[in-house]
């Protein structure tokens, strides 16, 4: 991309002015690392893993506060296992000053683990605000998700867009990463045409190895193979290389019209990569 073109410009001013990164709670010595590559006040969600406990999740959204960043903690609610299991996180949240911003999604158990099946249950608890929760985010799937029908899928957004508004809580989108332009962006006009006006923020895979950007694609049903290497940008007789978003993020600003698509930013999935991505994310940003 021509720097001085008008795709360049929106990708330079607008999608990446005010990127998001997600992390892990076994993240934060790769934070620690990545932190002076990282602008100040970014926001950084923080995923909630079966395999991290309590304690983990809250000193990672702590870590990410005092390094001068926006911590925003996931709520996977199918992985409580009670209403104490969520107010003992909030409330934990809520003393170390990192509960203001939180991103709640289903999660990944095929059954909930306890009272909650879905974010959306979680939200009409009122909990989060009750413990001084702001602004909450929620998923969206421009290309759908393996094991729930699209319309499920539609009704669970605008339930849960309209379920913020009741609350007077400020909320956004963060969609599942993809690697065509074109279905996610169709499915952010979709998105407006339902009602649903809150910012939103398209997944974009951080650069990673091959072989790891085809196993996510594989668990999250993106596409197929040659599908995914065509639009990206990538060679599956490279397995050993390494894709960044470049193309992905190109097409998506000349594709993007704000009176359509309304307003969108951009969020990374680093997988463990805090440091390659914003390094990536600086370069790309001077050079267009």
């Amino acid at each position: 991309m021509n720097p001085g073109s008008p795709a360049s410009a929106v990708v330079r001013t607008s999608l990446l002015e005010d990127f998001s990164l997600e992390m892990t709670g076994k993240d934060v010595p790769k934070l620690e690392e990545a932190r002076d590559t990282i602008p100040p006040g970014t926001r950084i969600n923080v995923t909630f893993l079966g395999n991290e406990d309590l304690r983990m999740r809250l000193d990672a959204a702590r870590a990410v506060k005092r390094l001068g960043f926006v911590p925003v903690p996931h709520i996977s609610a199918r992985r409580l296992g009670s209403q104490v299991d969520l107010e003992e996180f909030l409330a934990g949240l809520r003393a170390d000053g990192t509960a203001e911003n939180v991103f709640v999604v289903g999660g990944d158990p095929a059954s909930p683990e306890g009272p909650y099946e879905d974010a959306l249950a979680v939200i009409r608890t009122g909990l989060p605000q009750r413990y001084g929760v702001r602004h909450i985010g929620i998923s969206g799937y421009p290309e759908g998700h393996p094991a729930i029908d699209d319309r499920v899928l539609w009704s669970a957004l605008t339930d849960k867009h309209a379920a913020l508004a009741a609350q007077r809580l400020a909320g956004d989108l963060i969609t599942q990463f993809g690697f065509d332009v074109d279905p996610v962006l169709a499915w952010v006009e979709e998105t407006r045409r339902q009602g649903v006006d809150v910012p939103i923020r398209i997944g974009v895979p951080g650069p990673a190895g091959v072989r790891r950007l085809m196993t996510y694609a594989t668990r999250f049903g993106v596409g197929t193979s040659a599908s995914i290497a065509k639009k990206y940008g990538f060679s599956l007789a490279n397995l050993m290389g390494t894709a960044g978003p470049d193309r992905f993020l190109r097409a998506l600003a000349q594709g993007y019209d704000a009176t359509r698509h309304g307003e969108l930013k951009v969020h990374f999935y680093t997988f463990g990569g805090l440091r390659a991505t914003s390094e990536w994310v600086a370069r790309f940003r001077k050079e267009g």
